[in-house]
């Protein structure tokens, strides 16, 4: 494993340094990923595509720059533009989620027809797996699609959809298959969300926001050719989107960012005439979460030196999740305990308030909350990470409650 970088990667980190010096003043502010990209997220699209910092290795053919893959390239770009306070580009669902898996196991043409777009920012999509009765068991799901005329015609219902207000598409998992076993029964299809018989109804969360939603289906028509892969291989599919919204949410090089928003937080704020970062109990706290971030950092250094060298880092790429969700949700309730009292007044009615710094933070903070069940909760991944990992015993069943007399 390396820790440093070659002289090769010394001078990409110069070349973006210097292009931060140029036209960092033009980026949005970080983050912003819950709701609808704002004009100047996409112009700041435009010009990351245009320098090759985003989408780099994805065919120019597809809206990419078509450069050979190097991971360590991507990594240093990264590292770049958050270490600087940039925006890396739009990362919503469909660019980190949707692209990599329609470029590893899409068609030829499904890559031609939504991914350029999709990068772009131009095609907003969201998810639908989960279901009132199918959150961690994800493959007893019962939304369903039947051919009908040509056509996949869905009915169903799905909830905790994300972005479903305003996204153009959405990535659905259904049973298409009823009779064969529930894993080989599903499929995955892409859906246009301005079809008749969707409805879209909103789920207001303990931040005052309606950022989730429940989405209704009736007899929503879909073309054949909007299925990945084919009938039945749509767990197959979930689970390779699944993989990529795993590394998105221990994301460590946001994390980092994080880290240094909340360092800069503790130097201007105040407690009794000194300031936070001087305060024992608070810096010790800081100093264990800059610890855990580089740990985060350099283990996100060995998959990708596993992954140049086409190695299979297997379940390690979990330990990313887990832990990368569980150190958000620290580093935000640290910078709700600095700013103390102003990290509570929030009024969940005014939405204008989230460009104030100490509502985004309280959002943050109750938001991580559940980013540590989405995507897999934590007890999830810990007993993948121990039974398949480490060869521990399979986790008991509750026993059933003894019967009424």
């Amino acid at each position: 494993m390396q820790l440093t970088y070659s002289e090769k990667y010394r001078a990409l980190q110069s070349e973006v340094r210097a292009f931060v010096a140029r036209h960092g003043h033009l980026s949005p502010k970080p983050g912003g990923g819950r709701q609808k990209p704002s004009r100047r997220a996409l112009d700041w699209q435009q010009l990351l595509l245009e320098q090759g910092y985003f989408a780099r290795n994805i065919p120019k053919e597809y809206g990419g720059s078509g450069l050979p893959v190097d991971v360590l390239e991507l990594a240093v770009i990264a590292e770049e533009l958050a270490a600087a306070g940039v925006s890396p580009g739009i990362m919503n669902q469909g660019i980190s989620m949707l692209v990599p898996t329609l470029l590893e196991v899409g068609s030829p043409e499904q890559c031609r027809r939504w991914i350029a777009p999709t990068i772009r920012g131009e095609i907003i999509w969201c998810q639908g797996y989960s279901e009132p009765g199918a959150g961690s068991d994800l493959a007893s799901l019962q939304t369903r699609a039947e051919v009908v005329d040509g056509h996949f015609v869905v009915n169903g219902q799905k909830i905790w959809t994300s972005s479903a207000h305003y996204a153009d598409m959405m990535f659905l998992l259904c049973r298409t298959e009823p009779d064969k076993p529930k894993h080989q029964g599903l499929s995955y299809l892409l859906v246009p969300m301005s079809a008749p018989g969707i409805e879209v109804r909103p789920l207001v969360t303990m931040t005052g926001r309606a950022t989730f939603n429940e989405t209704f289906f009736t007899d929503v028509r879909v073309p054949l050719d909007q299925i990945v892969m084919g009938r039945g291989d749509g767990w197959h599919v979930a689970n390779v989107t699944l993989k990529y919204e795993r590394l998105l949410l221990g994301d460590a090089n946001k994390l980092a960012s994080r880290l240094q928003r909340i360092r800069e937080l503790m130097q201007r704020t105040v407690l009794d005439g000194r300031r936070v970062i001087d305060i024992p109990e608070y810096r010790d706290r800081l100093l264990r979460l800059q610890g855990d971030v580089m740990a985060a950092k350099y283990h996100g250094l060995r998959l990708l030196t596993e992954q140049a060298r086409g190695e299979d880092s297997g379940l390690r790429r979990l330990i990313v999740k887990h832990h990368g969700t569980m150190l958000g949700y620290r580093l935000s309730a640290l910078a709700v305990d600095v700013l103390g009292a102003a990290g509570l007044a929030y009024d969940p009615g005014d939405e204008a308030a989230e460009t104030d710094e100490a509502t985004a933070w309280h959002i943050d903070n109750m938001y991580d909350i559940g980013l540590m069940i989405g995507g897999g909760s934590t007890n999830i991944q810990k007993n993948i990470i121990a039974e398949r990992g480490l060869g521990l015993p399979r986790e008991p069943k509750a026993a059933p409650p003894p019967a009424r007399s």
